[in-house]
C-alpha cells in the first residue's frame, strides 16, 4: 500500500536529504536523472551517482558507482533516489538496507517507479517511502519555485496570469 504524504512532510523529507544516493543517475543532460542531480546539487545537496554503465565517468565531482554497496562506510546518506525500473526495487531497497542503515532516513522511487513489498521491507526498517513521485517536483512545487512562467510564485496552475 502507498503512503500518502502531506505536502509539508513531503517538503520536510525533501529538505533533510543533504546527501541523495541517485540509483540510476546519467550524465547526460536530457536524462530526467540529470535534471535532477543538477537541480538539488545546484541547492548544495550531495549527489552520489549510481550507474554500473558509467563508472569511470564522473557528476559534479562525484564518481559514478557501480552499486549502493560501493558507497564508501561512514557515508551518510540521506535518501535513496531510484530511476531504475520497479522490477529493480527490491535489489536496489535491500542493499541499500544492507550498506547505508543507520542514517538512512529515505527510499524515493521517481515517477513510474514503485514496489509493495520493497516499500514494506524499508518502512519496517523505519524508513520514509515515497513511491511515483519527483523530489525535484514536489520541491519546486512546495518551496515555490514553479509556476506557468517557472518563477516563484507558490502556485501551481494550468492558467496564465491575469494581466491589467
Amino acid at each position: 500500500m502507498t503512503e500518502a504524504h502531506s505536502n509539508a512532510r513531503l517538503l520536510e523529507i525533501i529538505d533533510e536529504a543533504q546527501t541523495i544516493a541517485m540509483v540510476g543517475a546519467s550524465n547526460n543532460p536530457v536524462r530526467p536523472s540529470f535534471f535532477v542531480a543538477t537541480y538539488f546539487n545546484s541547492r548544495g545537496r550531495r549527489i552520489i551517482p549510481v550507474n554500473p554503465m558509467l563508472v569511470g565517468e564522473g557528476l559534479f565531482g562525484e564518481p559514478f558507482l557501480a552499486s549502493i554497496s560501493d558507497i564508501p562506510k561512514g557515508t551518510a546518506v540521506d535518501m535513496v533516489d531510484i530511476f531504475r525500473r520497479s522490477d529493480e526495487v527490491p535489489a536496489i531497497v535491500d542493499e541499500a538496507l544492507e550498506h547505508l542503515i543507520p542514517g538512512l532516513r529515505t527510499i524515493w522511487m521517481q515517477y513510474g517507479v514503485s514496489h509493495a513489498d520493497a516499500a514494506q521491507r524499508a518502512r519496517a526498517s523505519s524508513l520514509n517511502v515515497v513511491e511515483n513521485r519527483c523530489p525535484k517536483v514536489d520541491h519546486m512545487r512546495l518551496a515555490g519555485a514553479l509556476n506557468s512562467a517557472g518563477v516563484k510564485t507558490g502556485v501551481v496552475s494550468s492558467r496564465l496570469p491575469r494581466t491589467p
